[in-house]
Order: structure tokens, then sequence, then C-alpha cells
């Protein structure tokens, strides 16, 4: 059983009456997840029912509100219990279906999940507003694959892991830029297999969740968008160039795009300015959410290794690690570059504070401080700036701000 770092929150919110909505990409392991929390709720002797919108006995008693009172009085009785529904984005009218569920007051503890899909059903949010929490459930995090794969010896000390093991450290963080974080990937030992098990749900994404969304059975355009994206993680995209290379119009492109991010596949950052309108109308970088998911469209799926193939993947780890770890609300994590091309990687927003973070896939032995950050330390006198390397950790005062060197894996634990 893989660990999810977010199961203690949805263990916590089944106290709560609002429905407890699990999204995330196809084959996250919302399913799994789901299960294991039936699980413990079994063990405490809690009465729990499990129903899937894929399984067929399932989806008679899910076409109406009235038919799943019924299912739930006969199998939990009146008193009530904890209700697990799966796939709910098969269900036409499943905003109004989950909202009609809490607004009658039951006994009954909603849990539903839903693939990325269902984030396209802008009605579902709107309907449950004030009435559902939301858990994103994302691919294994690196820090997850990593307690995964060293069989949770060191839970609590992770960090201590990175600093004296730095050896393992180093093939780990190799397997996962080759390999990412699907469940199914991580749990295959044999690469042929992995590569089978990436070609399912790269396929199953396409041909289940893209053609349903698109309305077409051919998804050449969106397929061949996706690879040249995958080529371009950490580069600023070009959306004219990118309709002419794929023979899309610039809307198709758009909402191609769009549709990319709602189904979990990929991010795009903008880059930071003080005028707002100035930073929506520039030219975007994308990132993507798995880096296997990245890789496998480049044919570069368990093969890469030198350090020119894991540069922008390490940099795609960093953006990974940064926005799991960077508290919510205000904070947001953007890129810098100016007319004459210097570039910061990252610039983390929180408020009115910045924090610039360059990314270096190197083994520092000193602090190499870029002159693009540099640049960016004159003109906003941040407090801190860091360079994230894979083992330095020192710090060096330029100016206003403190430069500070720390490798990838502090990261993991902490938020800047």
């Amino acid at each position: 059983m893989i660990k999810r770092s977010i199961y203690p929150a949805l263990l916590k919110h089944l106290a709560r009456k609002e429905i407890s909505l699990i999204t995330g990409a196809r084959q996250s392991g919302k399913t799994t997840l789901m299960s294991h929390l039936k699980d413990d709720l079994d063990q405490k002797k809690e009465s729990t029912l499990f129903l899937n919108f894929d399984v067929e006995w399932d989806r008679v008693h899910l076409e109406s509100q009235a038919a799943l009172i019924r299912k739930l009085e006969l199998d939990l009785g009146k008193k009530g219990g904890f209700v697990f529904i799966d796939e709910i984005q098969r269900k036409e009218d499943a905003g109004r279906f989950l909202k009609g569920l809490y607004d009658l007051r039951t006994p009954y503890k909603f849990i539903v999940s839903g693939s990325g899909s269902l984030e396209l059903k802008e009605e579902i949010h709107e309907s449950l507003v004030g009435r559902k929490q939301l858990f994103e459930l994302a691919t294994l995090s690196f820090a997850e694959f990593v307690d995964f794969r060293t069989g949770y010896k060191y839970s609590d000390n992770l960090l201590g892991f990175f600093d004296i093991e730095r050896e393992k450290a180093q093939h780990l963080l190799v397997e996962y830029m080759n390999f990412g974080g699907y469940p199914r990937v991580v749990l295959e030992e044999k690469r042929r297999e992995k590569v089978e098990a990436i070609d399912e749900i790269y396929r199953s994404v396409l041909e289940r969740d893209v053609a349903y969304l698109l309305k077409v059975e051919k998804t050449e355009a969106f397929s061949n968008l996706v690879k040249v994206m995958a080529g371009q993680v950490g580069n600023l995209i070009n959306y004219k160039e990118l309709s002419s290379t794929l023979g899309i119009s610039f809307p198709t492109l758009k909402k191609y795009i769009w549709y990319a991010q709602k189904i979990f596949l990929l991010d795009l950052i903008t880059p930071y300015s003080r005028n707002i309108r100035k930073e929506i109308s520039q030219s975007p970088a994308v990132y993507f959410r798995d880096l296997g998911m990245r890789n496998y469209p480049l044919g570069l799926f368990g093969s890469a290794s030198s350090p020119s193939e894991f540069g922008f993947v390490f940099q795609n780890l960093v953006y990974q690690i940064l926005t799991a770890t960077i508290p919510t609300g205000a904070t947001r994590v953007h890129f810098w570059r100016t007319k004459d091309k210097a570039e910061v990687d990252f610039v983390v927003e929180k408020g009115k504070k910045l924090i610039p973070v360059e990314v270096k896939y190197k083994a520092l032995k000193d602090i190499e401080i870029p002159r693009a950050l540099i640049h960016f330390c004159e003109q906003y006198s941040p407090e801190e700036a860091y360079i994230v390397n894979l083992t330095l950790k020192k710090k060096q005062r330029v100016g206003k701000t403190n430069i500070i060197a720390i490798p990838y894996w502090e990261l993991l634990l902490r938020s800047l």
C-alpha cells in the first residue's frame, strides 16, 4: 500500500457533513485511496457502501436520488453511514445530483471521486458551493515516492535520509525523473512493465478523457500538442508558432491547452509583473503534472540519462515541489524574464513578498549566482533568493538579499 500525504486530511474530513470530493488525473489512485478509507471505517465497525459508475449493477442505484436513498436505507439502514461514489464524472447532471443529496439532509456522509473531466463540469463546483470540500490527488510526489521506495523506514526523517544516503537518494531521483509518479508505474518492477503501464495510461487519457471532451474519435492534433509541449518544458509558449506547427486554428489551440490543464496533464505559469494586464498578455511557460507523462511522448520514458536531458526535467520537478509545499491562497508561482531575455526560473509571490528561485541540476561546490538573479534582486530587493541544486547548502549576502543555495530535498518538507 502506497501511503498518500492527502490521507490524514481526508480522514479528518469524514467527521464533517460536507461532501468530500476527490479529483485528480486518471489513475492517480483515487479509487485505491477511497478503498483504503472504506477499509479503515470497516475496521471501526462503521456502516459503509461503495458504488462505482463504471459498474453496471451499481449504476442502476445511481440513476436518481430516490433510487440511491432506497439502496442506502436497504444496505445501511436509516441511522446513517459512509457512502463512497466513484467516477461521478460519468453522471450527466452530477452537480444537481450531489446538491440534491446534500440538501435532503440524509444521515449519510458522501465521499465522491471523479477524474480530470470532472473539472470541466463547472456546474458541479457551482452547485456544491458550501456543500463540499475539494481534495486534489496528484500522482505520487517525489516525497511520497521516496518514502514508499525506502519502505517507510525514514518517514519521520526523510531529510536525514537525503543528507546521509546521498548515493541512494540520487538513484531514486534519477528513477523518479525517468518514470514519474503514476502509482501503477511505480509499483511495476521491470522497465518493460512500466512502459506498458504508462502506454495504457496515456492511451486512456487520449481515448477516454480527451475524446469525450472534444467529442471526436481522432485525437492526433491533441496528441501532437502534448508532444510539442513536452519538448518545451520550462520554455515560453509561442501560440502563433504552435498553431502553425499543429495545423489547427488559434482558438482550437487555446481550447486544447485549456483541456490539457483541466485533465491534470500540464500547468501554465505566467511571467511576474507588477502590471497585471502585462502579466496576463505575455507568453506563459509550461510544466507537466507528471514527469513520466512528460517523458513518454518524447520517447524518453525510462531512458533519459544525460545532464542535458535531465536539466528541464529537474526544473519541472522543482516546480512540482514548490506548488505542492507552498501555502494556498495568496501564494502564486511565476517566472521572470526581461526584454533582453535575462530569466529567473521561478518567482514565488506571497502577497507583497517575492522569493526568486533559480534551479541548477548540478552538485555545486560553491554558490554560483546567475546575472539574471542578481538583476532581479537589484530591481526588487527580496529578503531571500534561492538556488536549488543537488547538494550544496550555503548562504551569501548580496546587497539587501540573502542568496541561499539549498539541496532540492530541503524543499520537500518546507515552504519558502
